[in-house]
């Protein structure tokens, strides 16, 4: 049996990792500035997160939900304190594309309305429901066009009006940053009077949290810079470290119904210690603060290089944009450099490192991208 071929591969296999360096089999080490998709928070091999997966995984890796699981109560009451949503409920499952189905499902039991608003370059998910909010009708099957979705242009506050107006929403769904759009930020304007407009016609407001989450962007969630609170929140990714995890945070206003959402795999035993580690690390080492301060840094540098046509962002999360197409300039980086870095579209590299890059790291690749350009 061979692997379906979905995509497109560097020649490439790394087989270990360390803070934010890995290492292919060959022995050649490499600068983590994309963080497997943004998917590595407190670094490779962190030696707290092993310990506490090893430890779990020796006691009990995995029992179903039918019964008390202590490690999720744990997990969710630290994220609630964490995050700054300590009243709120959590349901736990194993991705972010599962996170969109399981809070657009959530939200139409809430109001019992179909229709969905959301954004041009989007990006939610390649699963049924998820797919149709995502902005790239390549990605939709037939099977998945059932969803009634409206897109409108980011920051189109006056076009939201009109839509939600109409009384037909069960929900907008909105990234805190679009990232695989080019990390794009909502105005903070604009976030606050779709909050408005989403309480004032009992349309559910999420915010897709997956990518620009868990301290990434210099808050722990990029909808914070607005002062805004979301009814529902979507969280995968960095949750866990490379662990599949993921997490819907519930506003009180919904109320719990048996049967509605369930999950196999979801809030397992060994996750749910990789999680807890992640939290612990965070908090220990004030990774979200160094997100922040290494961003700004990165930010100011990279605006500095001529070359470069805009730097977007906030923290850990950076697209830079180019007049002429990346991919020459990505390879370079990666073959000669030997920096990993990702894209967003042709002519953005997008930066999403461990929040535990440290200014010297930060520097090397800044020495490194001016010696390709």
């Amino acid at each position: 049996m061979k692997l379906f071929d979905v995509y497109p591969l560097f020649p490439i296999e790394i087989v270990k990792g360390k803070g934010c360096k890995v290492y292919d089999n060959n022995g050649t080490e490499y600068l983590d500035l994309y963080g497997g998709h943004a998917v590595i928070s407190v670094g490779h091999a962190h030696p707290t997160y092993v310990q506490a997966v090893a430890d779990q995984v020796g006691k009990l890796g995995f029992y179903s939900n039918s019964v008390i699981n202590g490690l999720q109560e744990t997990f969710a009451e630290k994220l609630g304190n964490a995050c700054g949503y300590p009243d709120y409920s959590l349901f736990l499952i194993n991705s972010g594309a599962e996170a969109t189905e399981n809070a657009l499902k959530l939200a139409s039991f809430h109001n019992g309305k179909k229709k969905v608003l959301a954004f041009k370059k989007a990006f939610h998910g390649r699963t049924s429901v998820a797919v149709k909010v995502t902005d790239s009708p390549s990605y939709v099957a037939p099977i998945n066009t059932g969803l009634d979705v409206t897109f409108l242009a980011l920051n189109d506050i006056e076009g939201v009006k009109k839509e939600l107006a109409t009384g037909d929403y069960t929900a907008v769904i909105i990234e805190g940053i679009q990232g695989i759009g080019g990390i794009i930020e909502p105005n903070i304007d604009f976030l606050q009077a779709l909050r408005l407009e989403c309480t004032q016609t009992n349309t559910v407001l999420i915010l897709d949290e997956i990518q620009s989450g868990y301290g990434r962007s210099g808050k722990f969630f990029a909808h914070q810079y607005a002062g805004i609170k979301a009814d529902i929140i979507t969280v995968a990714k960095g949750i866990a470290n490379g662990f599949p995890f993921a997490g819907v945070l519930i506003s009180p206003m919904f109320k719990a119904v048996h049967g509605q959402l369930g999950t196999t795999f979801g809030g397992n035993h060994l996750g749910c210690a990789a999680a807890l580690a992640v939290l612990n690390i965070i908090e220990k080492e004030n990774l979200i603060d160094n997100a922040k301060q290494i961003g700004d840094y990165l930010l100011h540098e990279l605006k500095q290089i001529p070359q470069i046509k805009e730097v977007r962002g906030k923290g850990l999360m950076i697209g830079i944009d180019f007049e002429q197409a990346v991919k020459e300039i990505r390879n370079k980086l990666l073959v000669e450099q030997h920096v990993f870095t990702g894209v967003a579209g042709t002519h953005t590299i997008r930066l999403l490192p461990p929040l535990c890059l440290t200014k010297e790291e930060a520097t090397e690749f800044l020495l490194k991208l001016k010696q390709c350009l």
